[in-house]
C-alpha cells in the first residue's frame, strides 16, 4: 500500500461524507482516498486548491470521482480497474496510481462541467406535472434549462412507479421507480404536446465519448442507473431531443416571449442547474419567470418546476409554482439522482 500524505485540500473529504449519506460507500471511499493521495497530483491539486468559484456547487468532488470512473473503464490503470470491478479493497494503492499517471487527464476532466443528466429525476418532475395536470387540464408544452443531452425532455416516454402509482408509458424500456414515501400521488397522464431545452454544450446521444462521458459520472456501485441511462440513450436516438445551443438567460427570455398557444400548459422546469448560473443569470432567468407568470391566464397557465438544493445544500426540493395564481408549492424532498422521493402530497 501507498504511504499516505495528508493534503490541505479538503473538498473531496467534505463530499465523501456526502456521498455516504447518499448511499454510496464505494464513492465515499474513493473521495476519502483520493484526499489522502492528492499530493501525487499536483496539477490537479492545484487545480482544486485554486478554484475560482464555491467547489461544492461547481461538484468539484463528483468532477474528480468521474475522472477516476472514466479511467477505470479504460482500464487504465490496471489496479484502478481491478478495484473498480471491486476484485480487492486497495483504494490508496490503486488511485494513488492512477493520480501519479494521468495527472493531466483528471485536470483536463476537471474543467469540463459536470454532465449527468440524471433520468432518476423524471420521476420527480413527472409527478410534479400530475399536480399540474390536475390543476390545469392541459398538455404541456415544455421548456428546460440545461438539459445536458436532452434525456429528461423525453420523460413522457418513460414509464414510473410512483409509491405503487404506475404514470407514463408502461410499456416504456426506461422505467423510473424511486423509492416513495408519503402519501400516493394522485394519478394524472403526462401529456406532452411538445419540448424543448437549452444547453451552452448540447450532447449527441449517439456519440461514443458522449455516452462514455455520462457513463462515468453514474457512481459505479449504482450500476441500475448506468443500464436506465444507456436505455435512455438508445430512446433518444429513436427521439431525438430538440436542444438549442445557448445561454439559458436569454433563450428564456425568447421562448417566454414567443405566443403560447391556448389550451397549452406551458412549463419551465430544471434540475441541479441554477447552481452554475451567475448571479446576473439567475437574476435575468427568475425575472423572467416572473414576468411570464403575470401574463399567464387560465387558458394560457405557466408552471415552474425545480428540482435544487436549498440554499444550505441541506436538501434537494422539488417545488412547483402555477400560474395565474402564482401559488408556490413544495411537493418533495428528494435524493439528489432521484432514488427516492418523499411526497408531501
Amino acid at each position: 500500500m501507498r504511504m499516505m500524505v495528508p493534503t490541505p485540500v479538503g473538498e473531496l473529504h467534505r463530499q465523501s461524507r456526502v456521498a455516504r449519506k447518499l448511499g454510496s460507500p464505494f464513492v465515499a471511499a474513493v473521495l476519502e482516498a483520493g484526499h489522502r493521495q492528492l499530493y501525487l497530483a499536483p496539477q490537479t491539486a492545484e487545480l482544486i486548491a485554486g478554484w475560482p468559484r464555491d467547489p461544492s456547487a461547481s461538484a468539484l468532488a463528483m468532477r474528480f470521482n468521474a475522472a477516476l470512473h472514466a479511467l477505470a473503464r479504460r482500464g487504465e490503470p490496471e489496479a484502478l480497474r481491478a478495484l473498480y470491478r471491486r476484485e480487492h479493497d486497495d483504494y490508496d494503492g490503486a488511485i494513488g496510481a492512477a493520480l501519479a499517471a494521468s495527472d493531466g487527464f483528471i485536470a483536463r476532466w476537471m474543467q469540463d462541467t459536470p454532465q449527468t443528466n440524471e433520468v432518476g429525476r423524471a420521476a420527480a418532475i413527472g409527478a410534479a406535472l400530475m399536480v399540474a395536470r390536475r390543476r390545469f387540464g392541459l398538455p404541456f408544452e415544455l421548456l428546460e434549462l440545461g438539459s445536458s443531452c436532452g434525456l429528461n425532455l423525453n420523460l413522457a416516454r418513460y414509464g414510473y412507479d410512483l409509491g405503487g402509482i404506475s404514470a407514463g408509458q408502461v410499456d416504456s424500456p426506461v422505467q423510473v421507480v424511486p423509492l416513495w414515501t408519503g402519501p400516493e400521488p394522485l394519478p394524472a397522464p403526462i401529456e406532452v404536446a411538445s419540448a424543448r431545452g437549452v444547453d451552452l454544450n448540447p450532447l449527441d446521444p449517439g456519440d461514443a465519448e458522449t455516452r462514455e462521458r455520462l457513463l462515468s459520472y453514474v457512481w459505479a456501485d449504482q450500476p441500475g442507473r448506468a443500464r436506465r441511462l444507456e436505455r435512455a440513450l438508445d430512446l433518444a436516438l429513436r427521439h431525438p431531443p430538440r436542444i438549442d445551443r445557448q445561454d439559458a438567460a436569454s433563450w428564456l427570455v425568447e421562448r417566454l416571449a414567443e405566443p403560447q398557444l391556448a389550451g397549452r400548459c406551458r412549463v419551465v422546469f430544471h434540475s441541479m442547474v441554477l447552481q452554475y448560473f451567475t448571479g446576473e443569470d439567475r437574476a435575468t432567468v427568475l425575472n423572467a419567470i416572473h414576468g411570464a407568470g403575470a401574463r399567464a391566464t387560465a387558458e394560457r397557465p405557466l408552471a415552474w418546476i425545480g428540482f435544487e438544493w436549498t440554499p444550505t445544500r441541506s436538501e434537494v426540493q422539488l417545488t412547483l409554482t402555477c400560474w395565474p395564481s402564482g401559488e408556490t408549492r413544495r411537493l418533495a424532498t428528494c435524493h439528489a439522482y432521484g432514488n427516492w422521493i418523499d411526497w408531501l402530497g
